[in-house]
């Protein structure tokens, strides 16, 4: 009787809801925070996706799904040096749009490493790792996409050029892992600026070639085209672009582009990025672009059609497939694991001498280095992304600074000259608790030096869609600081760039290393609905 009445509720729950119950919805975005260029693939009834990184390490986050709405974070592609050597490159440079791809039992995930090699592929039997050293293809041009035909050619694909550039391709030899023939123009886009973002499918006998264009801003929108031959020429549809809110400026989402889709028994299902400026239609964000998911139905005349024809919405019918919700992430880290968990992110290769966790059990140790958030270096910061527009993020520390060069505590980083700081310093013998604001480069305010006591302190962000508020508790007061730190000021609009914001913890000597040690108890994330 139970294994019965188990098959009936796995039968409703396949479904999608019993009779009578209203459709389940699903909230754009799928992946919220700075997770951009997504791509995804199917192997059975899973599916897995990545997303850029830049100059963040690990590099190439993989996320895990079984329903397309409910998504895991299980590991990242590119966890060792020799995958990925990121010393001093320039914010937003490292790690373009990756392609994931499964062929014949191996995972393929092939990318553009900007000012650090070019573009190359690792593989993996497991896309939870380990990944492959990478094989290395070429210098030119961003955006690569592998496809694997029915007669065994794989297909390499890719951006070639600037802003006027094109669709370029050649072939890929797997058994030597070298790239064959000229590369060959494909397509050039409908005319927009930035053709990239390509990616070569064949669906019912015909290739489709699926790029972004206009750029990846508010111009950004999803244009195809069709052939009989995978070199084409290609028919553009001539209802260009399938996808696109650039016309829609007050919309809450905008620069929608560099889609990738997946078919699944529910049809055909398109993942792409996006944002959220603030307000809507200010024209700044600053949580980065994030990941947003839609339905895509075939015309008779064998076109696609992206949700409808109609705009992207935050609530949307799900997938009609079996609900698969995964344990959610605690809120608090109390660094009890010998490893730091998935979110966790360094900036550029970390030098390991300034991070750990064994050190004094229970807590993060940071031993802060001479260098600062301000440099085009690792500094001893470990942080994750920002993924809510409204949410507080605490951390317990422990550091008794024993010189005026010596800072710890919490940072919002937008890149290396864009940030907010709270932290713990001294001056003039005595420990002080600051928020500082450095813009462009230049350091705007160092606000609110106030004394605080001996012992551990709380230090608080909260996070509001146009603001952050910072405080801390010690001694079982809590002191109030500033608030006037804008989010706008740590938009991509305003310090460039293609990342969004970090939240994380650091430790700095300002010039030279610290000779005391910064050690968090915890770091806790909570969004506006977990706060108690």
């Amino acid at each position: 009787m139970m294994i019965v009445r188990f098959l009936f509720l796995l039968h409703l729950t396949a479904a999608g809801a019993s009779a009578g119950e209203p459709p389940r919805t699903f909230t754009n975005p799928i992946i919220p925070g700075f997770h951009p260029d997504p791509s995804i693939c199917r192997v059975g009834d899973d599916y897995y996706m990545v997303h850029s990184t830049f100059e963040y390490f690990p590099g190439v986050p993989v996320f895990h799904s079984k329903d397309l709405v409910n998504w895991k974070q299980i590991g990242h592609c590119l966890t060792r040096k020799s995958q990925l050597n990121l010393d001093k490159v320039a914010a937003s440079a490292g790690i373009y749009a990756p392609t994931l791809r499964y062929h014949d039992g191996t995972f393929y995930m092939v990318t553009t490493a900007v000012g650090s090699g070019g573009n190359f592929y690792v593989t993996a039997a497991n896309p939870k790792g380990p990944w492959s050293d990478p094989v290395w293809l070429d210098q030119g041009g961003i955006d690569p996409s592998l496809f694997f035909d029915d007669d065994g050619t794989v297909y390499y694909t890719r951006h070639e050029g600037m802003g006027d550039g094109f669709i370029a391709q050649r072939t890929l030899n797997l058994k030597t892992g070298k790239l064959e023939g000229e590369l060959r123009k494909i397509w050039s886009g409908t005319g927009d600026i930035w053709p990239e973002g390509p990616h070569l499918y064949k669906i019912n006998g015909t290739y489709y070639l699926m790029i972004a264009e206009g750029g990846t801003s508010y111009g950004h929108m999803v244009t195809i085209a069709r052939s009989d031959s995978p070199w084409g020429p290609f028919e553009s549809n001539p209802a260009n672009p399938i996808l696109t809110h650039r016309h829609l400026k007050s919309h809450p989402f905008q620069a929608l582009g560099h889609p990738d889709w997946v078919q699944t028994p529910d049809g055909w299902w398109m993942v792409f990025l996006g944002i959220r400026p603030q307000p809507a239609g200010a024209f700044v964000h600053h949580l980065g672009r994030e990941t947003f998911l839609t339905p895509v139905t075939w015309k008779s005349d064998g076109w696609p059609v992206v949700n409808g024809g109609k705009p992207i919405e935050a609530i949307m019918p799900a997938p009609n497939l079996p609900e698969h919700i995964f344990e959610p992430a605690p809120a608090r880290d109390e660094f009890d694991a010998p490893e730091f968990a998935l979110e966790w992110n360094f900036i550029r290769n970390p030098y390991e001498r300034d991070y750990s966790l064994t050190a004094r059990p229970g807590r993060l140790r940071l031993s802060g280095s001479a260098l600062t958030i301000n440099d085009q270096d690792s500094p001893a910061f470990v942080g994750r992304r920002q993924a809510d527009l409204e949410c507080r993020i605490s951390a317990c520390l422990d550091f008794m600074p024993a010189a005026e060069n010596e800072e710890a505590g919490l940072v919002i980083r937008g890149n290396d000259k864009n940030h907010y700081t709270l932290a713990v310093t001294q001056r003039n013998g005595r420990r002080k608790v600051f928020v500082r604001k450095v813009l462009n480069g230049q350091v705007q305010q160092d606000l609110n030096y106030v004394d605080i006591p001996d012992g551990n302190v709380t230090l608080n962000i909260k996070c509001s869609p146009l603001r952050y508020e910072f405080s801390c508790q010690t001694g079982g007061e809590l002191i109030q600081l500033a608030s006037n730190a804008l989010t706008a000021d740590l938009s991509s609009e305003k310090i460039g760039g293609f990342t969004g914001v970090y939240i994380g913890m650091y430790a700095s000597g300002n010039g030279k290393p610290t000779s005391s040690k910064a050690d968090f108890d915890w770091y806790e994330y909570n969004t506006a609905n977990e706060e108690r």
